[in-house]
C-alpha cells in the first residue's frame, strides 16, 4: 500500500505540474475554447503562494492514498468498476454526464457548508487564502476539506457502477475544469462570445469571483444550482 500510495503522489505531482504549465497557454491560443469567460476588472495575474503550494503538496497525499485504496479494493473485486468491453456506445458518456450533475450538486451544498462560520476556520480557509487564486489554488485544500473531494470519487467507484475509462475521463476532467477557474480570466479582444456558455458552465470569471465575494458563486461546473439558490453573482 505504502509503495503505491508512494508511486500515486508521484503521478499527482507530475499532473498538477503539467496542468498549470500547459493550460494557460492553451487557453491563450484558443480564445474560442474559453469564450464563455468576461475579464473581471478586479482581478490581475498573481505568482502562486508557497502557502497555495504547501497545501497542493499535502492534499496530493490524500488524493494519492485514496487512489491507492480504490486501486486495492478494486483488485479485490469490491468496487463497482467496469473493466470488461462490450457496453452500448452511449454508457460512458451517460455516465460521464451523470457523475458530473451528481459532484455538482454534493458540492454546492458542501461548499455553502464549509463556508459557515462553524465550519470554514477547519475545512476551507486554507483555499481561500489567496483572492486572487492561481493554478495551484485549485489543489489547494485544508486536510478536512481533502478528504472529503477524495471521498466523493471513493464513494463513487464503490456505489456506482462505472466503467474504468468513464473513471479517468472524469479524473482528467475535474483537474483540468479546477486549474481552469482558478486562472485569472482571459480577455481576447475581438473573440466571439457564447451567452449560452458564460450563462450555465462555470470558468473563470464565476469562480474568480467566488474568491473575491466568498459568499456568491458555490457551484463547481455548472450555474444552475446558484441560480436556483440566489447565489449567483450578478456580474458573473
Amino acid at each position: 500500500m505504502l509503495s503505491l500510495t508512494l508511486g500515486l503522489e508521484a503521478i499527482l505531482l507530475a499532473r498538477t505540474l503539467v496542468l498549470i504549465a500547459m493550460i494557460p497557454p492553451l487557453v491563450e491560443m484558443l480564445p474560442g475554447a474559453m469564450s464563455f469567460t468576461r475579464p473581471a476588472p478586479t482581478q490581475r495575474t498573481q505568482r502562486p503562494s508557497g502557502h497555495d503550494i504547501a497545501l497542493s503538496l499535502g492534499s496530493s497525499w490524500i488524493f494519492a492514498l485514496a487512489g491507492a485504496v480504490v486501486i486495492q479494493a478494486d483488485g479485490l473485486g469490491l468496487t463497482r468498476l467496469i473493466h470488461e468491453p462490450g457496453s452500448p456506445w452511449w454508457l460512458a458518456p451517460l455516465e460521464f454526464v451523470a457523475v458530473l450533475l451528481l459532484q455538482d450538486t454534493l458540492f454546492y451544498g458542501l461548499h455553502r457548508l464549509m463556508h459557515h462560520r462553524l465550519c470554514y476556520r477547519w475545512l476551507h480557509q486554507g483555499h481561500h487564502h489567496s483572492r486572487h487564486p492561481t493554478g495551484w489554488t485549485a489543489f489547494a485544500f485544508d486536510a478536512g476539506e481533502g478528504l472529503l473531494q477524495a471521498g466523493f470519487l471513493v464513494g463513487v467507484v464503490f456505489l456506482i457502477p462505472l466503467q474504468s475509462a468513464t473513471l479517468l475521463a472524469l479524473l482528467l476532467t475535474m483537474s483540468a475544469w479546477a486549474v481552469v477557474n482558478h486562472l485569472d480570466p482571459v480577455q481576447q479582444s475581438g473573440a466571439p462570445r457564447s451567452e449560452w456558455l458564460g450563462r450555465w458552465l462555470i470558468g473563470p470569471t464565476h469562480h474568480g469571483l467566488h474568491h473575491l465575494r466568498p459568499g456568491r458563486n458555490y457551484g463547481l461546473y455548472f450555474t444552475f444550482w446558484d441560480r436556483i439558490c440566489g447565489t449567483v453573482e450578478p456580474s458573473a
